[in-house]
């Protein structure tokens, strides 16, 4: 990407989005283009068009998406398949339209089937029965990677797809129900600690495995790819390293400084067992997370509490 191309960032006060723009920034980008969802609603088809044709942007990062936690994803399922497909449609159709050189599609690890074997390779896509909870927010995401293929193979767009692992950080979302596990808890933690509550009840059984990227070094890696990468099919984003949710609350308490007891609620659902991503294919182009969990989970505390304390 030239210094001086226009970059247009959808999704730029997200927290994948957000990182993105400041890892381009401190990279010495200065023609960056964003719109609030005040200012663009990407579901709007001729909003979309009249933007592109106005704008005109070089690159696109498609940060923008409908998300949430288990409890969101199964309680707004018309509204995670219906607005994730609006989205992508007009931002992956307009940037074809205009000629964009190249755009980054990022997805999510919950396209894999449940079942899949562990860790998660790039080729098992559609092998298999999707996880139920958030199978409509999966088959959205499913349908913008097939999107930038088929763009790539009947028009040769340069349309990319990235799979990002869980994410957590800086601008994450804490809703006390629409939040994801990891700032859940940071949330859940810190609340019992202010209020002095004697214990912390944790959805499901702890045993469930899940793996989680800070959304800087995602940014880090979209960055990098978006300079190397031009192929079809998806690449994964992650650390290849998991834990227990079990683990993940202890470590979480830990930061938080939590003195009080951990209760499992084992009649709430785990989700899928395990989640853990391959990246050997990102590895091997040269490319490996820099900030460790423990670290990344004191960041984005400390972020917590200047924005939401």
């Amino acid at each position: 990407m030239e210094k001086n191309a226009k970059i247009y960032i959808a999704g730029h006060r997200g927290m994948v989005g957000s990182a993105i723009y400041r890892k381009l920034v401190k990279e010495g980008y200065s023609n960056l283009i964003t719109r609030t969802s005040a200012e663009l609603d990407l579901r709007d088809q001729q909003a979309v068009t009249e933007f592109f044709s106005t704008e005109k942007p070089d690159y696109v990062f498609l940060a923008a998406a409908k998300v949430g936690g288990i409890v969101a994803n199964n309680t707004y399922r018309a509204d995670f398949l219906y607005e994730n497909l609006a989205i992508q449609n007009n931002v992956i159709h307009q940037a074809y339209k205009n000629d964009v050189k190249k755009l980054m599609f990022l997805g999510s690890s919950c396209i894999y089937p449940k079942l899949a074997p562990q860790p998660l390779k790039e080729e098992y896509l559609l092998t298999g029965l999707l996880e139920e909870t958030n199978e409509p927010y999966a088959i959205a995401k499913i349908a913008g990677i097939k999107m930038c293929d088929a763009y790539r193979d009947q028009y040769d767009s340069n349309f990319i797809s990235v799979m990002p692992t869980n994410l957590y950080g800086y601008n994450d979302n804490y809703h006390p129900q629409n939040s994801h596990v990891l700032p859940a808890l940071i949330r859940k933690f810190h609340e019992a600690k202010t209020n002095g509550t004697p214990e912390v009840v944790i959805w499901g059984s702890g045993s469930p495995m899940r793996e989680f990227l800070f959304a800087d070094d995602l940014a880090d890696a979209c960055y990098f790819l978006m300079e190397t990468y031009n192929e079809p099919n998806l690449i994964n984003i992650g650390t290849g390293v998991d834990l227990t949710i079990k683990d993940l609350a202890l470590l979480i308490k830990k930061v938080v400084g939590f003195e009080g007891e951990l209760t499992f609620d084992s009649t709430k659902p785990d989700g899928t067992p395990r989640k853990l991503m391959d990246v050997s294919k990102l590895h091997q182009l040269g490319w490996k997370h820099q900030i460790e969990l423990e670290e990344g989970i004191h960041l984005a505390y400390q972020d917590f509490l200047a924005k939401h304390v």
